[in-house]
């Protein structure tokens, strides 16, 4: 462990630690019939499971090995120059402001979903949905109805992950890195980082609009990467240097 941590500040290795002891205990809990990532995952407000706490807990749940491996590779790679530059109070804000960005930002876009959605379905429609959404979710099935599986998803679905602080992360590293380079492992071809952040960004933004319903939080991605361009602008105005 000392070799694997050796020189990482101390906000991304501690980041990194908490994420990983979370996904075993989240693993282990399972064998007992415990769905951590149905207590900590964040929900929509108007869904029975939401809690306070879930808004801060839900960054760092998972939703497996690989969504793990991705995004705290992506926080150590990043992250950690990041870090250096900033100092760790600073880091640990910016860390924390993007993460909450994005699961305001993905909550207003679900916000917007629900209520196209209420429009539409019949009262019928809506107690079916209240009275056995989540046990189909649980059971890994969903309503045949569009609209039906589209309100299901939304209120009995949980958010998991560190993506959209991480994406703040990528969207920072290159605000302020902009020419460094960055090689691609597929194809390998060197690209300056600002051109890397600008292409994340367009992939998610039309993955956001065409496939909403991928289960993946594209919009948290995003959402992620505004607060955190926005925070970088405030910090600027407000102070001669970032750091």
């Amino acid at each position: 462990m000392n070799r694997i941590f050796a020189g990482m500040p101390p906000v991304v290795k501690n980041l990194i630690i908490i994420n990983v002891v979370m996904l075993i205990l989240t693993e282990l809990l399972k064998i007992s019939g415990v769905n951590l990532n149905g207590i900590l995952g964040l929900y929509f407000p108007e869904s029975e499971f939401f809690r306070s706490w879930q808004v801060v807990t839900h960054m760092f749940m998972h939703g497996g090995f690989v969504h793990l491996l991705f995004n705290m590779f992506a926080l150590w790679m990043f992250g950690r120059v990041l870090e250096q530059v900033w100092g760790p109070k600073r880091f640990l804000m910016y860390y924390l402001v993007t993460g909450l960005g994005a699961a305001f930002f993905f909550e207003l876009v679900q916000f917007i979903q629900y209520n196209k959605v209420m429009a539409v379905i019949s009262p019928e429609q809506l107690q079916l949905v209240y009275d056995s959404g989540g046990e189909a979710i649980s059971q890994g099935r969903n309503f045949a109805d569009s609209q039906m599986g589209k309100l299901n998803s939304i209120l009995n679905v949980p958010v998991v992950g560190a993506s959209g602080a991480v994406y703040g992360v990528l969207l920072a590293f290159g605000v302020l890195f902009p020419n460094t380079q960055l090689m691609f492992i597929f194809p390998p071809i060197p690209v300056k980082a600002k051109y890397v952040v600008i292409g994340y960004a367009a992939i998610e933004l039309y993955l956001a609009i065409t496939s909403p319903g991928s289960g993946i939080a594209h919009t948290a991605h995003l959402g992620g990467m505004i607060f955190g361009y926005l925070l970088i602008r405030y910090w600027r105005k407000t102070t001669k240097t970032l750091y």
